[in-house]
């Protein structure tokens, strides 16, 4: 849906819009709603929320949807399964958690999938700016979800609250200072809609999945959302998959469906039992 509305607008304003619509909805709904036995954030938490912010916020919406003026809706989703590798990654270089030798050819199968979808040009032009910026914006996202499970505890509402409002508001805000205006004004309730359901609504429900389902379970559900919006890009945007898709593709498929399977057998394994 965000690709649909690229064409009339700029990535910078689009992503302010998009973040503005998730805040002003879960604010709404915070209002109504309120849980008296949610733990408030703190003053101390305020360097992660900045950092959540500025990382999920601010940076990352900006680059997917660049990354999408470039490459195909299809594809643009596919590459979104890096979020989940790259909070591997940095889980392992910030945070020192280890994985098993199997793990880790997981996600290099993950990584050559990337790299088929990235070499093939479609259209006479080749599509890595766009696939890098797309990469890039999993790598923040990936930030985000390292920053955010030290505020695990914390009021979801509050959370999603404080990063959406002042994320969309910042990117608006640069936006208008750089010259970006929307082309026609009923642009705006599409993108204020689309960014309620699917960064507001959408970060809020992942948060209490996190709590209901546990980590393991959350990851196997949320690793079919870049593949449901590949399959969505067919009939909404007309992408024609083409060799490299289907094969890169299957292959990022095949090993976050490995990972998954790995990390949820680790998570039943007796702690003496070997990691490989």
């Amino acid at each position: 849906m965000s690709k649909l509305l690229l064409p009339d607008t700029e990535p910078v304003l689009l992503a302010g819009l998009l973040y503005l619509g998730g805040g002003i909805g879960i604010t709404l709904y915070g209002l109504a709603r309120r849980n008296p036995r949610e733990q408030a954030l703190t003053r101390a938490d305020a360097p992660t929320i900045a950092g959540i912010t500025l990382a999920g916020g601010i940076v990352a919406p900006v680059l997917l949807l660049w990354g999408l003026t470039r490459v195909s809706g299809l594809v643009g989703s596919l590459l979104l399964n890096l979020e989940g590798v790259f909070t591997v990654l940095l889980a392992l270089a910030l945070f020192g958690e280890r994985v098993s030798r199997l793990e880790g050819r997981a996600i290099a199968v993950v990584l050559v999938g990337t790299a088929v979808l990235t070499v093939e040009p479609r259209g006479g032009r080749l599509d890595w700016l766009g696939a890098a910026a797309i990469m890039a914006a999993c790598l923040a996202w990936s930030i985000d979800n390292n920053l955010t499970r030290r505020l695990s505890v914390r009021d979801p509402t509050q959370i999603v609250q404080i990063k959406t409002l002042v994320a969309g508001a910042t990117n608006v805000v640069i936006a208008l200072s750089v010259g970006q205006r929307l082309s026609g004004i009923e642009l705006l309730a599409p993108a204020l809609l689309v960014g309620f359901l699917s960064y507001g609504v959408s970060i809020l429900l992942d948060v209490y999945a996190l709590r209901l389902l546990g980590a393991a379970r959350e990851a196997a559900f949320f690793a079919m959302a870049p593949f449901m919006g590949a399959a969505m890009a067919v009939p909404l945007l007309g992408d024609t998959p083409q060799r490299g898709d289907l094969v890169g593709g299957a292959m990022m498929l095949g090993g976050v469906v490995w990972l998954l399977h790995i990390g949820r057998r680790a998570a039943h394994d007796p702690p003496c039992r070997s990691t490989d």
